[in-house]
């Protein structure tokens, strides 16, 4: 473990300390963590809804009715569901911040930037919830940047700003000032809508997201498309977008025909066709949500020794049971953190390739069976496989994943530590000089 530490301190963390310090990346990563309130309510909701016991789904429904998924609906309503739109205002406020500028009236430009990429309805012109959330978060993040980056240049220009005199209240001698440069902003992107509606791009998220699926058109039961599949989940994870939700609809028309004709051949004895399938990834991969984070919580209560670390942690590991993480993902965070770039998008490729190979052999029957996206992995495995042998193979990737989260963790943390004791040195400099 000691040479894998060193290694990568010799040759991955320079690179990953100049991508990390990237100042948009850094205002999109603080962006993340100011919402992770919200993100933790929504998965506490989430899990109330959805927690896989019949028989708790059952009480529930005697005790408050049909309906009792409401609450937890309109909990969800108020936090994931609008992801993109608190998003694109904490984004702003950061890297307006990051320039020394007004973050609030940054922020609110790019919200009003946002609105009008959106494709209205043509019945009402209400704004689709559809992009609200998760999917929408591309271009949130590109109006948040662009807006932003053109407002602070603007603000720089004395000629621009309207200075009010001394005696007029502060918030109103800033608003004036961000006057002209929220204009300007706004006025350009109004003219980006229409030079997209006149090219024929009428809903631009739309677009964006055909265009992130068609690459993985064509693929089948083949173990290039299911590693393609993962990799592209997590690099789109990674920089905050929802991969999982963004390729869904793609990957349910290439798979899920295959566990319906796996279900099929099993209910008529015959031989079981079809090796990757919904339940594939479900059962064996995705186990903690994206990015297999049930074996990231396990290797950070094995090797973490951080308060921060060991808060996070305890807060995530609920919910990773049940495979909802963005409260790790956006938390720790993952997202947009260099030292759990390759983790992340690794472990998922190989617990993919040692799955297919072990199914693919004959050691582990091939998935009969769908199963609820928030079943605990391990009992996962076995449900879909109907045999012990599923759970073990699950049980076992958890393994794998926890060695190769391992050394990341003990780094991530070793990092932290040397960032502290440089704030500490700093701060008595300081005070020495004082």
């Amino acid at each position: 473990m000691g040479t894998v530490i060193s290694f990568l301190e010799k040759y991955f963390v320079p690179v990953a300390a100049k991508f990390g310090a990237q100042r948009h990346l850094v205002a999109i990563r603080d962006g993340f963590v100011a919402i992770m309130p919200l993100l933790t309510v929504g998965a506490l909701a989430i899990l109330i809804n959805s927690f896989p016991v019949t028989a708790y789904q059952e009480f529930m429904t005697k005790i408050f009715g049909e309906s009792w998924k409401s609450f937890g609906g309109n909990v969800w309503t108020g936090s994931y569901a609008i992801m993109s739109l608190v998003v694109v205002f904490s984004v702003s406020y950061s890297l307006a911040k990051s320039y020394e500028a007004d973050g609030m009236a940054a922020g609110l430009v790019a919200f009003g930037a946002l609105l009008m990429l959106y494709s209205g309805s043509e019945k009402d012109w209400a704004i689709p919830f559809s992009y609200l959330g998760a999917q929408g978060l591309f271009v949130a993040l590109f109006a948040a940047i662009v807006s932003t980056e053109i407002f602070v240049k603007l603000m720089g220009n004395s000629k621009l700003v309207i200075k009010m005199p001394e005696a007029v209240p502060p918030a109103v001698a800033k608003s004036f000032a961000a006057l002209i440069p929220s204009m300007v902003v706004i006025m350009l992107f109004a003219l980006i809508q229409c030079i997209l509606t006149a090219a024929g791009v009428t809903n631009l998220h739309e677009a964006i997201f055909k265009a992130i699926q068609a690459p993985i058109s064509g693929f089948a039961d083949q173990l290039g498309s299911a590693i393609f599949v993962a990799f592209l989940i997590h690099i789109l994870w990674f920089f905050g977008l929802h991969g999982s939700n963004i390729i869904l609809p793609l990957t349910n028309a290439v798979y899920l025909p295959n566990i319906n004709n796996n279900i099929a051949a099993f209910q008529a004895g015959q031989s079981i066709p079809h090796i990757v399938t919904p339940p594939f990834f479900d059962a064996f991969v995705w186990m903690g949500g994206a990015g297999t984070t049930f074996s990231l919580v396990a290797a950070l209560m094995i090797a973490a020794k951080r308060r921060d670390m060991k808060d996070i942690t305890k807060l995530t590991a609920a919910p990773a049971l049940f495979n909802i993480n963005e409260p790790m993902l956006f938390g720790l965070p993952i997202c947009l953190n260099p030292i759990y770039l390759v983790p992340f998008v690794l472990t998922p490729i190989l617990l993919t390739i040692t799955s297919y190979l072990a199914i693919a052999a004959g050691i582990v029957p091939r998935t009969i069976a769908m199963m609820p996206w928030t079943t605990p992995p391990v009992i996962g495995g076995f449900l879909v496989t109907g045999s012990v042998m599923g759970g073990l193979l699950a049980l076992i990737n958890i393994v794998i994943g926890i060695l190769i989260y391992l050394p990341f963790v003990i780094l991530a943390q070793s990092q932290g530590d040397k960032k502290d004791r440089d704030q500490v040195s700093k701060a008595e400099t300081t005070s020495v000089k004082g």
